[in-house]
């Protein structure tokens, strides 16, 4: 009953971190039957286009063995050896060919499915692979049933379709027994290649759908409740309420620097009270003035107080304030729209210092 609601509760598709994982632990859809159909091409190629010349040669190396004794001499361990030599070259030809179009093509159908990778996690010690009761549910989960159902095709099925086939060439391969051996051969192949069409075509049709059907069940068992997105997004972004008190700090610590600048500062201009921009302008340094810090409310309080301490003039002009504010970043030259406002408050403030110096 868990596991009925634990598969209703899935209701999410499978985000790409959880399919990339899947595949890191050699969790892939694969399926059982394009290997074997894959095979059974290889082999059809091979009774159709390899099997007779090579069937031939052999048939004659066997003839003239069984004919003309007389030709292949058995005098010593020597001439046995040569004999089991040549037919075994023989035979090699006749197999090598079936050997190396089984690899290939079983190759290419694994391939074709999902690029080969080494997964340690596919080679780990499971408990679950010893247990009984793991194994049990295997073997009677859905997977196992449609793994006997695929069984149940390819022994019925397959075998009533080739009982329909080859039921007409029954008398004749008794008939072909005491021909030559040649002609048993060629009638063997004829029914080898009836046969071979058989299973093809059976395959093809188990292995598509098979196919189809085992990347639909893989996808539906990694599908994901609401809970697994949000902890993976949570995961995969952070904690919200750790990355809020990390730009908690972060702010913090930008303001603080701020604040620690407004000592540099050549003028504060004020709203008064709501907004402060602190405005630095040394002609060895800038072409223009450079925002060193700014605030409102209780910040702009704070960049007035430590201006006031400092003797760093205050001028207020709530418009120039206000805009500043809302266009200027700290650590920025202000830009062009304001150079006259401000040119007029840092002439002030240096015709006041040279009015200070001559007092002196």
């Amino acid at each position: 009953m868990s596991d009925d609601q634990d598969k209703d509760s899935k209701t999410e598709d499978p985000t790409e971190k959880k399919l990339r994982d899947a595949a890191e632990k050699g969790n892939v859809p694969s399926s059982r039957e394009l290997p074997i159909f894959a095979s059974s091409l290889a082999f059809y190629i091979y009774v159709v286009f390899f099997l007779p010349d090579g069937i031939s040669r052999i048939g004659n190396s066997l003839r003239d063995l069984m004919e003309k004794p007389d030709q292949w001499k058995l005098n010593n361990a020597t001439d046995v050896v040569s004999i089991f030599v040549h037919l075994g070259w023989e035979a090699a030809a006749l197999l090598v060919p079936a050997l190396l179009m089984f690899m290939i093509f079983g190759l290419v159908s694994s391939i074709g499915q999902n690029m080969p990778q080494f997964v340690l996690e596919r080679i780990r010690p499971q408990a679950s692979r010893v247990s009984l009761f793991a194994g049990w549910s295997r073997i009677y989960s859905t997977q196992g049933l449609v793994e006997f159902g695929k069984s149940v095709f390819k022994i019925i099925i397959v075998s009533v379709i080739m009982v329909f086939a080859l039921r007409g060439e029954f008398f004749a391969s008794l008939d072909a027994m005491f021909s030559d051996p040649q002609v048993i051969f060629v009638k063997f192949m004829i029914i080898a290649k009836k046969m071979m069409v058989v299973i093809l075509l059976s395959t093809a049709l188990l292995a598509a759908v098979d196919f189809f059907w085992t990347r639909y069940h893989w996808y539906e068992q990694l599908r994901m409740t609401k809970q697994e997105v949000k902890d993976e997004h949570k995961q995969s972004q952070g904690d919200p309420v750790v990355k809020a008190r990390q730009r908690s700090i972060a702010r913090d610590r930008a303001r603080r620097r701020m604040i620690n600048n407004v000592p540099r500062a050549t003028l504060v201009i004020t709203n008064p009270t709501h907004y402060a921009v602190a405005l630095r302008y040394v002609r060895e340094e800038n072409d223009a003035p450079v925002v060193v810090a700014k605030g409102q409310d209780l910040i702009a309080l704070k960049i007035r107080e430590i201006a006031t301490a400092n003797d760093i003039p205050i001028f207020e002009d709530p418009p120039l304030a206000r805009s500043m504010f809302a266009q200027v970043s700290v650590d920025s030259v202000i830009p062009s729209a304001f150079y006259k406002a401000v040119a007029e408050l840092v002439h002030r403030v240096y015709a006041a210092k040279a009015q200070r110096r001559r007092v002196r």
